[in-house]
């Protein structure tokens, strides 16, 4: 899994580089989709039940699986942009999010929130963990700073399938399971200004926020080893 992690990880990279006023999100999708063709890899996302575009770019309000556009970024914006990539027989999956400009002060503490809460479910992973203390350690770090957890949406496992058992919950809950050494999985937390609740678009991807507010996601894809955890795409 690693090859594709590392080139999951570049590619975010690359992308993350391209942010700025006046980028369309196409724009971004269309150079990280070449760069990982360029690897002798292929954008999982392409074609994945009909997705049209190599990766996810999903702006503001926009919770996840948002398809790239025409649309020009502008100061202000927020946007996370997620790619996942298939070499040799595995998928590495990868996400983060970055400021457009200037950036109001909510903005950014919501983004190192939801950057922070990751690290820290990170951080405890290891053999013999409950697969549960993920949710637990997120939301007990995310409920006193104010912030809501998208239940829509779940980390998973992940490997020669995109999307495999187990499921993994961001917020507090008794899931049973314990961690092993070689389980791979991602850990994806969304935080949300306010409420967590989405509603998909007609485009049958993607999916904001009920009532506008803007959400944050940061992913990585983990393996569990015999002493700890290692952060295929850090």
């Amino acid at each position: 899994m690693r090859p594709a992690s590392t080139i999951a990880r570049n590619a975010l990279a690359l992308g993350g580089r391209m942010v700025r006023a006046g980028t369309t999100t196409e724009a971004i999708d269309n150079e990280i989709h070449k760069y990982i063709i360029s690897q002798g890899a292929y954008p999982s996302c392409l074609n994945y039940i009909g997705f049209p575009k190599s990766v996810c770019t999903s702006v503001n309000n926009v919770i996840a699986h948002g398809i790239p556009d025409t649309r020009e970024l502008v100061a202000g914006d927020i946007i996370n942009i997620d790619v996942t990539v298939y070499k040799d027989g595995f998928h590495g999956d990868t996400s983060a999010m970055f400021g457009v400009g200037k950036v109001d002060s909510l903005g950014v503490k919501l983004m190192d929130a939801t950057r922070e809460s990751l690290e820290l479910a990170i951080d405890m992973c290891g053999p013999g963990v409950p697969i549960s203390r993920i949710g637990e350690t997120i939301e007990s770090f995310v409920g006193p700073l104010g912030y809501s957890i998208s239940v829509q949406l779940t980390g998973h496992g992940v490997g020669r399938s995109f999307h495999q058992n187990p499921l993994i919950y961001h917020h507090a809950n008794e899931e049973p399971g314990e961690m092993l050494p070689g389980m791979a999985f991602t850990i994806e937390p969304i935080l949300c200004q306010g409420v967590p609740d989405g509603i998909q678009w007609p485009d049958g991807w993607t999916i904001v926020t009920e009532d506008g507010g803007r959400s944050a996601q940061f992913e990585h894809t983990i393996v569990i080893t015999e002493t700890g955890v290692d952060v295929l795409t850090a």
